[in-house]
């Protein structure tokens, strides 16, 4: 009997552990759903995420050697396309010099909304679409919207910025939308690396999302500016976009070269 009054309390509170974790869970599965399609939510979040961007942007010096995104010896080529590799761009925003007007294409999933709220928070407009398809003449409808819609701002006088390897493809290997961008806008392409010191690598995810940190040193490197012609066939389309991946490679592997050193 000693023994079974030993073993009651256990017995009692197993149970009500697994109970209130069940509830817990419960509970989450019902708000989980409202909270990811709350404007006020996500306003919140891009809101926070563009607090952190900045505070990476004050808190990493520029080193030596990097490039400048207004000004110099690429005033002559804009209006342009910037050019960015997934996973690599999130700093693009703090970076790009204030009130001067920028355009970006951010894909229509669900997930890139954040980050189309975020670059709000900038003051750069955002178009929804994606355009690095493997085969350029075949994009889809939103995808087609987004890119004349690019090329509208590019008439305009406005400097665009577009991912250029496809969402859950090859990454760091460019698609042929941003190839056809420049063909029928006839603007050209420049690949821009933005990187730090002090960053984690996302190695599970597809694209190796970067995470800078703060407290570092910063770079930005721009590259050769590209041209298509406009009469570009599809050999020299994708000569092109093989251009563009050679030379965004380029880039990137120079920004880290200027934070990091020679290895």
């Amino acid at each position: 009997m000693d023994q079974d009054l030993a073993n009651e309390p256990a017995t009692q509170a197993a149970p009500s552990g697994r109970g209130g974790s069940a509830k817990t869970k419960a509970f989450w599965r019902r708000i989980r759903q409202p909270l990811a399609q709350s404007r006020f939510v996500k306003n919140a979040i891009a809101s926070l995420f563009a607090q952190f961007v900045r505070f990476v942007r004050l808190t990493n010096r520029v080193v030596d050697g990097s490039a400048r995104f207004s000004g110099g010896a690429y005033a002559q080529f804009e209006p342009g396309i910037i050019a960015l590799w997934h996973g690599q761009h999130l700093l693009t925003p703090a970076y790009y010099p204030k009130r001067k007007p920028l355009v970006a294409m951010v894909s229509r999933s669900a997930d890139a909304e954040l980050n189309a709220l975020m670059l709000e928070k900038f003051g750069i407009e955002a178009v929804r679409g994606s355009g690095g398809r493997e085969n350029a003449r075949h994009l889809d409808k939103g995808g087609a919207k987004a890119l004349i819609a690019l090329k509208k701002s590019l008439v305009a006088g406005k400097n665009v910025a577009m991912i250029a390897d496809i969402p859950h493809g090859t990454p760091r290997d460019a698609g042929l939308g941003i190839v056809l961008l420049a063909r029928l806008s006839g603007r050209p392409l420049l690949p821009v690396a933005i990187t730090t010191s002090r960053r984690k690598v996302l190695e599970k995810s597809w694209d190796k999302t970067t995470i800078n940190l703060p407290f570092g040193r910063s770079s930005i490197v721009i590259g050769a500016p590209i041209f298509v012609p406009s009469d570009a066939d599809e050999a020299e389309m994708e000569r092109k976009r093989l251009e563009i991946t050679t030379a965004l490679n380029a880039a990137t592997a120079e920004a880290y070269r200027l934070v990091d050193g020679p290895r």
